[in-house]
């Protein structure tokens, strides 16, 4: 295997494991802080709604009955969010060690890199067995935060060339805002000519 070749699949494996640490800890997070910001916010907005008229109406009132109801939603994964922190531990350590894998591929000199091959599969199998399929729904959006806007991803960068449209930003996060800005646009347009 040429040496380009593996510091790709290096660099592949490290956006896949480093984006998959980021979205169980992403879950985790949610998990954790979610239900306690929710409960505050409506009886705070609640509180308020008592003495401000405009914080009582019935938007707000089933804006927050929703949230309620997304709160139900997220303590179904209560019981393993310890398990997301460990998972996500995990993948970090590998993501690590996958960075050293690249650092040290691409300092070598060598001809045959069959070892580090070797390598990265076995850090792959291990990635494979750590990775728990059921997310929270938004984790991909948080986990895009973490992993572009927190995480030190360099090294990743010199072989995949991200960019801020195609890599950094959700499509769905990117559709739901064009919606948003179509509508908002409509509606002002309606509006204007009424």
């Amino acid at each position: 295997m040429q040496k380009e070749d593996l510091l790709k699949q290096i660099a592949d494996a490290g956006y896949n494991v480093g984006f998959g640490a980021k979205k169980h800890f992403a879950t985790y997070d949610l998990v954790e802080k979610a239900p306690g910001i929710i409960a505050f916010s409506s009886m705070g907005v609640g509180i308020f709604g008592l003495v401000i008229e405009i914080l009582s109406t019935k938007f707000l009132s089933a804006t927050f009955l929703v949230l309620g109801i997304a709160g139900f939603y997220i303590e179904r994964y209560n019981p393993d969010k310890d398990n997301y922190a460990e998972k996500g531990t995990i993948l970090t350590k590998l993501f690590n060690e996958l960075k050293t894998l690249y650092y040290k591929v691409k300092s070598s000199n060598s001809e045959d890199f069959g070892n580090d091959n070797e390598e990265l599969k076995a850090i792959l199998d291990r990635y494979y067995e750590n990775c728990l399929h059921k997310q929270i729904l938004i984790s991909d959006w948080y986990a895009h935060y973490k992993f572009f806007w927190q995480h030190q991803i360099d090294w990743i960068d010199e072989q995949k060339h991200f960019n801020f449209w195609r890599d950094k930003m959700p499509l769905s996060l990117t559709i739901i805002l064009f919606a948003f800005l179509l509508g908002t646009i409509t509606f002002g347009l309606w509006w204007g000519f009424r």
